[in-house]
């Protein structure tokens, strides 16, 4: 069964630049390593190195709030150097400079212009996660490392980038009715819970042993 695909925003450190050489472009790290936030009913953290070599990063699209039937405004392809979207993975995350055509794309010279001006600070990534772990799990408030990311799927702009669950669901596609959970967060719990049986099923497996060899 395939990784469901998940979205997280979050506020960046963006550059909007212009000049002769190199044009109208923007300058983001929409993933970023080693900050915990508080996710809904758990933390969450993306473990340093977590995008790599295996990611899988063969076609990214630049979007505005994963609005997936505009034109994107850039594009990865196999990160190749004719792509308007360059990724690169930096000791603290993923970096991306995207080259936009403001001169003939209204979407790109309005999202331009409310860079620079500081309306638009956040960045909001779609991907699927193929190794993951439990810490705290018996608490309240267990925290879930990403170890490493599958695939990226797309990159987008974003107006409102808290990394909280209410603003996420908001930016999402697909999102679930009013009142029912979401399958991510339902797997997840599942997850969670697989996690706690099988810590409690070696400690009574471990007391066993104790007891057997008294």
């Amino acid at each position: 069964m395939p990784n469901k695909r998940e979205i997280r925003q979050m506020t960046f450190e963006v550059r909007a630049a212009e000049n002769e050489q190199h044009g109208t472009h923007l300058i983001g790290l929409p993933i970023v390593y080693g900050q915990v936030i508080q996710y809904g009913w758990r933390r969450e953290v993306i473990d340093p190195g977590a995008v790599d070599e295996n990611t899988d990063l063969t076609d990214v699209p630049f979007l505005i709030g994963h609005n997936t039937s505009m034109v994107p405004l850039a594009r990865s392809r196999n990160n190749n150097e004719n792509s308007t979207m360059q990724l690169k993975r930096v000791e603290n995350g993923l970096e991306i400079r995207v080259d936009l055509d403001t001169e003939n794309n209204q979407d790109a010279k309005k999202l331009y212009s409310a860079v620079k001006r500081g309306d638009i600070t956040g960045m909001s990534f779609m991907f699927t996660v193929n190794k993951s772990m439990w810490e705290d799990e018996d608490s309240d408030n267990p925290l879930r490392r990403i170890v490493h990311i599958e695939k990226v799927f797309e990159v987008s702009a974003v107006a409102f980038p808290a990394y909280d669950e209410t603003k996420l669901q908001a930016a999402g596609k697909d999102l679930s009715p009013e009142g029912a959970e979401d399958p991510l967060e339902s797997a997840l719990k599942r997850e969670l819970q697989e996690v706690r049986d099988a810590k409690h099923n070696d400690e009574r497996r471990n007391k066993a042993l104790e007891i057997l060899r008294r």
